[in-house]
């Protein structure tokens, strides 16, 4: 309860640092476009290579010896998926990260800022991308060769990659390391912190989940009025208001979560709370191990 108090805290006060610059949202937009793209034009390729006809017949069970087996070309063509989502994800987090470590100095910290900094570290981001992207697609590939039980323990594997991880953006914006060592000190950080750190952050993500959860009120109230006028108009405005709320509330959370990766990056690495968070929400937050 104590973590999820400062995670609160934490949330409250990563909004009033984007309500200073609501520029910062248009990075997430920006991120969504770019890999909805992405995945389009990799979509259409990779569905020409699938016989459809034989897998509509085999799960129509007429065909019950068809199975989808991913040649090498596949995977070829996944690490190349791989790379180019990941590399926008990183390249526009990293944009978020930046702009957000200028606000923490007391300096502007406008669109234009923001992508000048991310391509600044263009070199360490695309290091980083290769270095996930083939990760990914070794795990994916092993993945598919194996059984339940394989498949769980990937999966963990792939979990344990996620948590080493989780400081790397960071790590890359503002030290410009290569990506091993931006792994390292990732993995530094969170020991440092005993991992409490990363709690916090997915703290974050839970608080604003909450008042997304708190938003299917809209369709309740819809669903009410529809029943008791006998009409669907209601729940369709209704669905169509939620709609929208769930995607700002989901634009605003990805902003936040980034400016409090940010900070506590921030604080981890130098003891020292960023400007326009309090110091004492962030000792409480998590403890740095003392040497």
């Amino acid at each position: 309860m104590g973590k999820f108090a400062a995670s609160w805290s934490l949330t409250r006060q990563s909004w009033r640092v984007l309500i200073s610059d609501k520029q910062l949202m248009i990075l997430p937009i920006l991120s969504t476009i770019t890999c909805l793209s992405v995945m389009i034009s990799f979509a259409l390729p990779f569905a020409l290579t699938i016989d459809w006809q034989k897998l509509i017949e085999s799960n129509a069970g007429r065909n019950k010896h068809f199975e989808v087996h991913l040649a090498p070309i596949h995977y070829v063509v996944m690490f190349a998926y791989y790379f180019a989502s990941f590399f926008t994800i990183t390249f526009f987090n990293s944009a978020l990260v930046g702009a957000a470590m200028r606000k923490f100095d007391g300096k502007s910290a406008s669109l234009s800022d923001a992508l000048k900094i991310a391509s600044s570290r263009l070199p360490q981001i695309l290091a980083w991308t290769a270095l996930a992207s083939t990760v990914g697609v070794i795990l994916q590939a092993v993945q598919d060769k194996l059984g339940f039980i394989g498949r769980f323990i990937i999966g963990l594997i792939g979990m344990v990659w996620t948590i080493a991880t989780f400081f790397v953006v960071p790590v890359l914006v503002v030290e410009g390391v290569g990506p091993a060592e931006a792994v390292k000190r990732s993995v530094a950080i969170l020991r440092k912190t005993w991992g409490e750190s990363l709690i916090v952050n997915l703290g974050v993500g839970a608080a604003t989940g909450i008042i997304a959860v708190s938003s299917l009120v809209i369709l309740i109230a819809g669903g009410i009025l529809t029943a008791a006028l006998d009409s669907a108009v209601p729940i369709i405005i209704a669905a169509a208001v939620w709609f929208v709320v769930l995607g700002l509330i989901i634009l605003v959370s990805t902003t936040l979560k980034g400016i409090v990766l940010a900070a506590t990056y921030r604080y981890a690495s130098t003891g020292m709370a960023p400007e326009g968070f309090d110091s004492a929400t962030l000792a409480q937050s998590f403890r740095v191990k003392q040497k």
